[in-house]
């Protein structure tokens, strides 16, 4: 795959961003294996913008590790200071899964509540309930109840 080209004042951008990262990945004495490109690839995918340590003195090494990364992984070489060096990626636009049952926003509900005076017909009572609340038996509105975390070990030994 080729690398991306960008302008100047795009990698001025990225590299102010890029700042105040932490390296996501560290390249040891082992240099650059598929597990390190997987690693690397897998940052790009969830972060976009990602720093490499790389722990090796030599220069043209570094350098070297720099360009292959960014020609294998489809990732545009920003910056290699020292043992420093910063790709980017372009993030893939997530889809959202939305489903036809569920509607977004507050809806109205019709509810029909005994009268307060005794003997007299049922009033029809539009209520508007949020995404947060239910309506309960009796035709009040309540706050939903989340239920109770339970840890993944606990349900295991269930």
């Amino acid at each position: 795959m080729a690398q991306i080209i960008l302008t100047p004042a795009q990698r001025k951008d990225h590299r102010a961003e890029a700042h105040h990262l932490n390296p996501v990945v560290m390249i040891g004495s082992d240099g650059l294996t598929d597990a390190v490109k997987k690693e690397t690839d897998a940052a790009l995918k969830a972060h976009g913008l990602i720093k490499i340590r790389v722990l090796s003195d030599d220069r043209t090494g570094r350098d070297s590790i720099f360009h292959t990364l960014a020609d294998e992984l489809n990732a545009a070489p920003i910056q290699h200071i020292g043992k420093l060096l910063l790709l980017w990626r372009p993030a893939v636009p997530k889809e959202k899964k939305v489903s036809e049952d569920r509607m977004a926003g507050p809806r109205d509900v019709k509810v029909l509540k005994n009268s307060s005076r005794y003997g007299q017909r049922p009033e029809v009572k539009t209520l508007r309930v949020l995404g947060n609340q239910r309506l309960t038996p009796g035709g009040s509105v309540k706050r939903a109840k989340k239920p109770k975390q339970r840890s993944l070990k606990k349900s295991a030994q269930d």
